[in-house]
C-alpha cells in the first residue's frame, strides 16, 4: 500500500502505548506525533492476508476499520520489543480515546455488533479475530471504528472460536445485565478491566433469567462446563481441532456460532427511566428567556476561537455541546446519568455525527488510570486536554452532592488549562434548594456567590459574567491565570489502536 516516509529521527524517539502490550505479534508506538504499529513477522503474514481481502479496503472505506497504511522507512525503529519487528503501519489517529466502562448501552451493543459483523466478513476471507475485546473499538463521534488491525490473523485448521469466552466477559454480560435486570455495567468493567466472569454473571441472575433462550447456553451452561472442565482444556482444545479438520466445515460452525451470536445481541434492549434528567430537554428549571440568554452566553464564548477539542462537563442532552460543535474541531460530552448520555447518544447515531463523543462518567469519580502498572488505561485528562471547558450546571453537584470543596473543584479545572465557562447556581436556586434538603445546616460554608467569586478569581480571569433573569444563576467565562488559554491541549495522547 503506498505510504509517506517517516523520517528516522522521530522513529528512534518512538515511544509505546502502554495499554498495547499483550500481542507478542503487535504493538502499537507513537513517533512525531504519528499512531505507528510494529508488527512481527508473524503479525505481517497475518496483516498482508488482510490486506489483499476484499474486507479490509471496503470495511475502510465504510469507517468500520480505522485507515491503515504500511511505512516504508523505518529501520531505526529501537524499541523493547517481545518480537523483532518486520514492518511498521501507521493508523490514522482518533480524536479521543475512550472506554467500555464509559459507554451507554447502545454504545457498547454498536461495538459488540461491529466486532461480530467484522468476525463474519473475516471467516469468509480465511481470516479470524483472535481475541474480542471492547477496547479494540474506538468512537469517532457516534460512529464505531475498530482500531486494532493486528488481531486479525489467518484461519488456522481446526481452530475455534478462541475469543468467544473474551466476548461473554466483556461484551454479551454487561449487555445481558443492562438489558434484564436493568444494573448499570460501567462500575463491573471499570472494576475488572477483563470483563465479568461467567461465574460471577451467573450469580447476578435470577433462575428465571437464567433458563431464557441464549442466556442458559452462554452463562449457565458456559459456567457448568469451565467448572466441570477447567483441568481439562487443553484435552477438549485437542478434540474440537480434530472434528474442524474440514476447513469448510470449520467456516459453517464458526459463522453459525458467531450468528446467533449476533442474533442473540441484536435482539438486547434497554430503555432508560423516564425522570427528570431523561426529560431535562422539556421539563426544567430554566424560562425560556433563562435558556435563550443561556444558549447565547455559550456560543459567544465557543465562537471566540476555533477549538480542537472542547469538554462539555454535565452535558445532560447536549444541547451545548451541540453548540460548542460549530465552533470545534471536537467536542467530548460527559455526564454521570447512562439514561441522557444514552438518549444523546442514539440522536448522534441517527444524525450520522462524527464530532461529539458522549461518555458516562461521574465527575467527582472519574476515571481513574486502571489495568497493568495502572497505565493500560489512562484517566480522563491524560487523553487529550480540553482548549474550552463547559461546567454548566455542575459545580453543585460536585460540591455538594458529592462534598468536594468548591476551591478543590476549581484547581482541578484550572489544572486543565483552558478556557472555562461555568455556571453557579447560588443557595436560593430551587435544585440547589433541593439538595441542601437532605444535609445538615452550616454543612457547606464555602458555597456561596461572593466566596465562589473570589476563589473564581485567584485561579482565573474572568473576561465575562451574566446574571441570568431568574436571579439565581450566574455564568461566567474565564481564562486561567499563570499559562495562556489551552496550553496544555498539546498533550493529547490519543490513539488509535490496540
Amino acid at each position: 500500500m503506498p505510504a509517506e516516509d517517516i523520517r528516522l529521527p522521530e522513529l528512534a524517539a518512538a515511544r509505546l502505548d502502554s495499554g498495547s502490550f499483550r500481542d507478542p505479534e503487535s504493538r502499537v508506538f507513537y513517533a512525531d506525533g504519528e499512531v505507528l504499529r510494529a508488527l512481527s513477522a508473524e503479525g505481517l503474514a497475518d496483516f498482508e492476508a488482510l490486506a489483499q481481502s476484499a474486507l479490509f479496503a471496503r470495511a475502510q472505506a465504510e469507517g468500520r476499520i480505522v485507515r491503515t497504511e504500511r511505512v516504508d522507512d523505518w529501520r531505526a525503529l529501537d524499541l523493547p520489543l517481545v518480537k523483532e519487528p518486520a514492518a511498521v503501519l501507521r493508523h490514522e489517529r482518533v480524536p479521543f480515546v475512550s472506554y467500555p466502562y464509559e459507554w451507554p448501552f447502545s454504545m457498547l451493543k454498536d461495538a459488540a455488533l461491529l466486532q461480530l459483523d467484522l468476525l463474519r466478513d473475516a471467516l469468509a476471507e480465511g481470516l479470524v479475530l483472535k481475541d474480542a475485546s471492547p477496547y479494540n473499538v474506538q468512537f469517532v463521534g457516534a460512529r464505531a471504528t475498530f482500531v486494532d488491525v493486528g488481531s486479525f490473523e489467518r484461519l488456522r485448521p481446526g481452530e475455534t472460536w478462541t475469543a468467544y469466552r473474551q466476548f461473554c466477559m466483556l461484551f454479551l454480560y454487561p449487555l445481558l445485565l443492562q438489558a434484564l435486570r436493568g444494573v448499570d455495567y460501567q462500575p463491573l468493567l471499570r472494576g475488572q478491566i477483563d470483563g465479568i466472569d461467567p461465574f460471577a454473571m451467573r450469580a447476578l441472575l435470577p433462575l428465571r433469567d437464567r433458563l431464557r433462550r441464549g442466556v442458559f447456553t452462554h452463562v449457565t451452561l458456559h459456567a457448568r462446563l469451565q467448572q466441570r472442565y477447567a483441568d481439562r482444556a487443553g484435552e477438549i482444545r485437542s478434540s474440537l481441532s480434530r472434528q474442524l479438520a474440514d476447513p469448510a466445515l470449520q467456516r459453517r460452525l464458526l459463522d453459525a456460532n458467531v450468528r446467533k451470536m449476533r442474533k442473540l445481541v441484536e435482539r438486547l434492549r434497554w430503555q432508560p427511566a423516564s425522570g427528570v434528567w431523561v426529560s431535562y430537554g422539556e421539563r426544567n428549571t430554566y424560562s425560556d428567556e433563562d435558556t435563550r440568554l443561556k444558549e447565547q452566553f455559550v456560543e459567544e464564548a465557543a465562537a471566540g476561537a476555533r477549538r480542537r477539542l472542547v469538554w462539555d462537563l454535565g452535558c445532560n442532552n447536549g444541547r451545548y455541546a451541540r453548540i460548542a460543535a460549530r465552533h470545534a474541531d471536537y467536542v467530548v460530552a460527559v455526564d454521570a446519568d447512562q439514561g441522557p448520555v444514552e438518549l444523546l447518544y442514539r440522536d448522534l447515531r441517527e444524525e450520522g455525527n462524527d464530532r461529539i463523543l458522549p461518555l458516562v462518567m461521574n465527575l467527582a469519580d472519574p476515571s481513574p488510570g486502571l489495568g497493568w502498572r495502572g497505565a493500560e488505561r489512562r484517566p480522563l485528562w491524560e487523553r487529550g486536554r480540553p482548549d474550552l471547558v463547559l461546567a454548566l450546571a455542575l459545580i453543585h453537584h460536585i460540591a455538594i452532592s458529592a462534598n468536594v470543596p468548591v476551591r478543590e473543584f476549581l484547581e482541578w479545572l484550572h489544572s486543565l488549562g483552558s478556557e472555562l465557562v461555568i455556571e453557579f447556581p447560588t443557595r436560593d436556586d430551587p435544585m440547589v434548594q433541593k439538595l441542601l434538603a437532605g444535609k445538615r445546616a452550616g454543612l457547606h460554608p464555602d458555597y456561596e456567590r461572593e466566596r465562589f467569586e473570589r476563589e473564581l478569581r485567584e485561579l482565573f480571569e474572568i473576561r465575562k459574567s451574566v446574571e441570568l433573569p431568574s436571579g439565581t444563576r450566574i455564568l461566567y467565562h474565564a481564562y486561567p491565570r499563570g499559562s495562556g488559554a489551552g496550553s496544555a491541549a498539546a498533550a493529547s495522547g490519543t490513539r488509535a489502536g490496540g
